[in-house]
């Protein structure tokens, strides 16, 4: 019996680089990652695969950058004025959060800087990157009535992550998973829950 829409799913995940190995997050021995199949709260070559799966089973998914946070685009690069870092400590490789044109939080990578200008990275530091997922598939259940109408899995306020109908993440409980997300972040960081 495959999952469908509007179902919640609760996976285990270890996250690997396909072309390196290196594990580049994990949830396991920590609280899982639910989400409401259908919302867009990961990114869809995961999600289409996890809709194949049933609660207790395991899976090793592979997800091409496609899939996952987008081929790396090179025009994504900019150089922008150094006064418009004022105040900031810059370091090469740093991750700085802003507000982009349609309001929402963008994230950025500093790639290299000068007395004058400062090139950033706005390509999610997943981008062009295929992604090994190792899941273990905890839970399946039908969704609430309130959490399809606000977007979030059990109380938002009790830890995990949800997403509003912004594309905003919520997680209250840790900020270090980005395993899942993709371009929308919310204040604290975490990128668990958007959607490329």
């Amino acid at each position: 019996m495959a999952i469908n829409d509007n179902q919640v799913v609760s996976i285990s995940y270890e996250l690997k680089d396909v072309d390196s190995g290196d594990v580049i997050d994990s949830n396991i021995n920590s609280a899982p990652l639910s989400f409401i199949v259908g919302k867009g709260q990961i990114i869809p070559g995961l999600e289409n695969e996890i809709k194949n799966l049933n609660s207790g089973d395991n899976a090793e998914i592979r997800v091409a950058a496609k899939d996952a946070y987008g081929e790396y685009d090179a025009a994504a690069v900019q150089s922008l004025p150094k006064e418009q870092f004022a105040g900031l400590e810059l370091s090469e490789g740093m991750t700085l959060y802003g507000q982009g044109e349609d309001g929402g939080t963008v994230q950025v990578v500093v790639k290299s800087f000068n007395d004058e200008s400062v090139e950033v990275d706005f390509n999610h530091p997943l981008a062009g990157k295929d992604l090994l997922f190792a899941i273990s598939v905890t839970e399946v259940r039908d969704a609430t009535a309130d959490e399809l109408i606000n977007g979030y899995v059990g109380n938002p306020y009790a830890g995990g992550c949800g997403c509003d109908s912004g594309g905003s993440c919520h997680t209250t409980n840790d900020s270090s998973h980005e395993c899942c997300g993709g371009e929308h972040h919310h204040e604290n960081g975490s990128g668990c829950c958007g959607t490329h």
